[in-house]
């Protein structure tokens, strides 16, 4: 459900008089995960790297609280389930919008990419949740890349995670991640545990077990 909240209300009320009205409010941070378990379970379980790596942003972000807020059009709304976006490639090589529901459940998000990915690959069309604090995604894959700033438009004020694609080393496979955000919705610190929380769910073998299992 989505609900417009009084800014000074919340305790994002400073932040919302500071940045609503800055032209430039987004902010990225930087961060190079060890993703080795996340590998190691897409091998074993036939799970995409992708999926899981969307999975682990959705329950990492679902840990903060600051996630379920977002300003939009000079206000601020206040939300109870999160998505996450994904960018599809369509049959005709054009690109469409997907937003995903976020479920604690790996095997249930896995079989909703699975589906909502493949509907949009084959009708070209985008779908969208109306309802969902949506969380972006975009993984450029085709190479390895230090750092993504994407560009803002005040009509996307949603947070963004981007990758390019990981690094196998000798003794373990590394991930650059960009975390985009505006300041509005939550501070540098909110975003750097947020980070450190994607690493945490990536190191939890109990959180991965689904997947290594699902055979």
């Amino acid at each position: 459900m989505k609900r417009e909240i009084n800014p000074q209300e919340s305790n994002r009320a400073k932040a919302f008089q500071l940045w609503m009205s800055s032209p430039m409010p987004m902010v990225t941070l930087v961060k190079t995960l060890d993703v080795s378990r996340l590998v190691k379970a897409s091998k074993k379980s036939d799970i995409k790297f992708t999926t899981l790596m969307c999975w682990c942003i959705g329950k990492a972000a679902s840990q903060v609280e600051e996630f379920f807020t977002l300003p939009e059009k000079g206000k601020l709304f206040q939300y109870d389930r999160l998505a996450i976006n994904v960018i599809v490639t369509n049959r005709y090589n054009g690109l469409n919008s997907c937003d995903i529901p976020f479920s604690e459940d790996l095997k249930r998000f896995n079989q909703d990419h699975l589906e909502l990915t493949h509907k949009a690959e084959n009708e070209c069309k985008s779908s969208f949740l109306e309802d969902y604090m949506i969380i972006g995604t975009s993984a450029m894959t085709q190479t390895e890349l230090d750092c993504i700033v994407n560009q803002y438009t005040d009509q996307f004020c949603n947070p963004m995670v981007m990758w390019g694609k990981y690094r196998k080393g000798l003794l373990k496979t590394t991930l650059p991640v960009s975390f985009q955000f505006h300041h509005v919705q939550m501070d540098g610190g909110h975003a750097a545990r947020f980070l450190q929380r994607l690493q945490d769910v990536i190191n939890n073998t109990d959180a991965l077990n689904e997947a290594y299992n699902k055979r």
